[in-house]
């Protein structure tokens, strides 16, 4: 009788299991991407509005490049704060916090009037996003089981393309107007600040810091995704001070790659606009229609990715070929006197560089602990956020001093993204613990 009960007691776990899933991404995934599609299109909002400040406040590309940059001074100080404030504190908290912090200074970015003045919004903007990042990515390691990790995190990574897809036609109609006597470019930076204000005070009551809180879970499935999440996590359950993080090979092996495919990343997001307007000479509002389409490419390559590689149990170099891919399209936009379709066309190759995210930030939370996790996330993004400042301005610099010639900024940023996708092939698929390097 006891043999006979064993494949429905088996048959039952299954089937409470795969309930639990689908409901944790149900409640979790729709809601996080909403807030990280905020958060993507205030972060990189500038981009667009720059088309306006260039004509209203006589801002040169140099202020720009700055501009874009100083906001990962104090963004890349605060991210291991904040994804230990995920582990210790509360998630649900520090992501409000964050969130109506963050909403409220752009908001107050509008009311810039120098180079100083955009100086210090970008600042202490960065301050108020920078826990947000890493403590979402520490927030789903602690729902989502290794099968569905990649999945989860190219859902929410999603947000990134698809900000731009949403962003870049309202920035683009929104900059050729203005009301009451503002320019379009001040109204956006109000119009995109405010939801985050409010979905802040929502996440407050919404999100659930750990299963074992999930009233909206039945106590059995609680206990399944407790116990499934316990015996996948690593051994080790002690905390690692930045200390150890950065004595941790692995550790920093992962940074010092997400610092150069960050260069490609960030670089894309604050240069594209101005570069397809320079390279094309369409209006704002065509660039912002046509700005669509690399982000479009590269949401759709992240979901893609992300479902590929939970299939097949790999991430690394489901995280390497888009950088390859994304490579090989910036050596050939590198080549001058490009068609404009050709161009278009080049750009949205380029986009699907971000595709390597969902699968590559799966890596850290499956190969350390939770308490480890907080920490390397926070440590990873924190080196790699350098890049938003290096990459724009470098960029920038480059293009200045060459005359006006986007092409050896370009090959800089192939070589880049390129170094980054051969180390991901050389991150080892286990991983001694921090603790014990």
């Amino acid at each position: 009788m006891g043999i006979a009960a064993s494949p429905t007691i088996a048959s039952n776990a299954t089937q409470v299991g795969e309930r639990t899933r689908r409901i944790v991404g149900l409640r979790l995934l729709p809601f996080v991407f909403i807030l990280y599609i905020v958060n993507y299109i205030d972060r990189t909002n500038l981009a667009y509005a720059a088309l306006g400040m260039s004509r209203e406040l006589g801002f040169s590309d140099h202020v720009f490049s700055l501009g874009a940059g100083v906001f990962f001074v104090s963004y890349l100080a605060l991210q291991i704060p904040g994804a230990l404030l995920v582990e210790l504190w509360s998630a649900r908290r520090m992501i409000s916090a964050t969130m109506i912090a963050w909403g409220s200074l752009t908001v107050l970015t509008a009311l810039v009037h120098t180079p100083s003045q955009l100086y210090l919004a970008r600042f202490v903007l960065g301050a108020a996003e920078a826990g947000f990042f890493p403590g979402v990515i520490v927030y789903l390691s602690h729902w989502f089981i290794f099968e569905d990790r990649a999945k989860a995190t190219s859902n929410f990574m999603g947000a990134i393309p698809l900000s731009a897809v949403l962003g870049s036609p309202l920035a683009g109609w929104i900059l050729g107007r203005a009301w009451l006597g503002f320019a379009g470019w001040r109204w956006l930076f109000v119009v995109e600040g405010a939801p985050a204000i409010l979905l802040g005070v929502v996440a407050f009551f919404f999100l659930t810091d750990w299963p074992r809180e999930a009233a909206w879970l039945t106590p059995e499935q609680r206990q399944w995704l407790e116990q499934k999440l316990r015996e996948e996590t690593p051994p080790s359950r002690t905390a690692i001070t930045v200390w150890q993080a950065m004595r941790s090979p692995i550790i920093v092996w992962m940074a010092s790659l997400t610092f150069l495919a960050y260069i490609g990343q960030y670089t894309f997001v604050f240069w594209f606009p101005t570069m397809l307007k320079r390279l094309s000479g369409f209006t704002d509002m065509r660039v912002g229609i046509l700005g669509a389409l690399p982000f479009l490419a590269g949401f759709m390559a992240m979901q893609f990715n992300g479902w590929h590689s939970d299939k097949r149990a790999e991430r690394r170099w489901h995280s390497a070929v888009p950088l390859f891919v994304a490579g090989i399209a910036y050596f050939f936009l590198s080549i001058p006197g490009h068609s404009r379709l050709l161009t278009i066309a080049l750009f949205t190759v380029a986009g699907v560089l971000t595709a390597y995210l969902s699968t590559f930030w799966a890596i850290p939370t499956q190969i350390l602990s939770h308490a480890e996790a907080a920490t390397a996330v926070g440590l990873i993004n924190s080196v790699g956020s350098i890049a938003g400042f290096a990459g724009p301005y470098i960029f920038g610099y480059v293009y200045t001093r060459t005359g006006g010639s986007f092409s050896l900024g370009l090959r800089f940023v192939m070589f880049a993204v390129l170094a980054a996708g051969l180390m991901i092939l050389r991150i080892p698929k286990t991983s001694k613990t921090a603790n014990q390097t």
